[in-house]
């Protein structure tokens, strides 16, 4: 069984509207949430798929599904994601465990809502990854020079670039394994932890790499959103 759970729990602070989370904003015609949902939706892979949002815009979400893709509205549940990713994570676990009858050897797919151009050969790969390896990380390889400072003010250390690759999504893993790593988390280590695959690297567990794209950009900032646009006109 494979699932897909698209995190939609940011805000708008960022994009310059705190009352408005940015998975909202529009991208040509349609919300990004939207644009996004419809690639899991149309890969035809996913036994279910689930939106995670904050909790006061569950039925708005919910609304917004069902006006700009009623096809694909009863086939996709929205639920309160947590306080945090991985909170927001373990939330649909319990909801693909407990409503779905995910099994041990059942696959999750997570996806930022805000990262509208994945392709469906990403997606594909993921869970190809996923089945085999346990966990997988979507990364481009680093292009620009990546510099360190332990203290804010000064170099401390400038990484080789060839070995560095930057993170995007989706992360993928057997659900099953991911219950375990992140419970397995210290409240320390759950606290400054934002990234599910480095729950698998603290306890020493493989993460496979997925070749991203470039163009699987995360729309954070207002001019993302002009870049968003120009890339969905071309």
């Amino acid at each position: 069984m494979v699932f897909a759970a698209i995190l939609a729990g940011g805000s708008g602070v960022r994009m310059g509207n705190p009352n408005k989370p940015k998975q909202f904003f529009y991208l040509g015609e349609k919300p990004i949430l939207v644009h996004t949902l419809e690639k899991f939706c149309a890969s035809g892979r996913f036994d279910g798929v689930l939106v995670l949002t904050p909790a006061t815009w569950v039925q708005q979400t919910r609304d917004i599904i069902a006006k700009h893709c009623p096809q694909y509205a009863d086939a996709v549940a929205v639920i309160a994601g947590g306080a945090e990713r991985n909170d927001t994570i373990m939330n649909a676990i319990r909801y693909f465990e407990d409503e779905c009858g995910a099994d041990k050897d059942a696959i999750i797919v997570t996806h930022d809502a805000v990262r509208p151009f994945v392709s469906l050969r990403i997606i594909e790969e993921n869970i190809e990854a996923a089945a085999e390896h346990g966990a997988c990380d979507t990364v481009v390889p680093a292009t620009d020079t990546i510099v360190e400072s332990a203290d804010g003010k000064v170099i401390s250390a400038i990484p080789d670039r060839s070995k560095l690759y930057q993170g995007q999504t989706p992360q993928s893993f057997n659900m099953a394994a991911l219950r375990e790593m992140l419970e397995s988390l210290t409240a320390e280590e759950s606290a400054i932890l934002t990234d599910a695959c480095k729950a698998f690297v603290l306890r020493g567990r493989p993460v496979a790499l997925v070749r991203g794209d470039v163009g699987n950009i995360k729309i954070t900032y207002p001019q993302d959103l002009r870049v968003a646009e120009a890339m969905l006109e071309a």
